[in-house]
């Protein structure tokens, strides 16, 4: 668990189905084309127990980690960051992240980037973490450079949004090699 000035980074086990899935419903429209997956997967609260309790179940099986991230001043959940799509042949994983709306813009999510990433390497020995994003979504795109990620290209068509229309992503990796603290 990290701490920072106004919010902490918590594990899975920490967090109660009602206050993930009141997250997403409170970002509906502001998720819905880019974590299609999670939104339906969390449309009530009997599957977003389920939801979690398959990514407690990954996470026992090393397939995925999930990082919860609370603000300290109201104890509200705030951000969910994963990493996913796991390959163990070749260590490389993806990271992908959503902050609530209303706390976009302060670098929260950009501190929790630079703490999975070194999670990553130095915990889960990657060899490589890269980040997709929509070509609209330039946040995410600094918060990418920002951390390091070097742009490797368009994958056209790669992702079905949430309106289900294959969409192209920027792809962005960083290598172990490339990695500092």
């Amino acid at each position: 668990m990290m701490t920072f000035e106004n919010w902490t980074t918590e594990r899975i086990d920490t967090i109660l189905p009602e206050e993930f899935y009141n997250l997403v419903q409170s970002n509906k429209s502001h998720i819905e084309n880019t974590f299609p997956i999670t939104l339906s997967c969390c449309s009530n609260l009997e599957k977003t127990k389920d939801f979690l309790q398959k990514n407690i179940q990954k996470e026992n099986e090393k397939d995925g980690y999930y990082f919860y991230i609370r603000n300290t001043e109201t104890e509200k959940l705030i951000a969910y960051v994963c990493i996913k799509n796991i390959n163990k042949s070749i260590m490389k994983c993806e990271l992908a992240y959503f902050i609530d709306h209303h706390f976009e813009g302060k670098g929260i999510i950009s501190k929790a980037v630079a703490e999975t990433v070194a999670f990553c390497f130095e915990v889960l020995q990657m060899n490589k973490v890269y980040i997709c994003t929509s070509k609209i979504n330039m946040a995410s795109q600094r918060i990418a450079t920002k951390q390091g990620f070097q742009k490797e290209g368009i994958l056209r068509e790669e992702f079905k949004n949430g309106k289900a229309i294959l969409e192209d992503i920027v792809y962005f990796g960083l290598l172990k090699s490339e990695y500092q603290k």
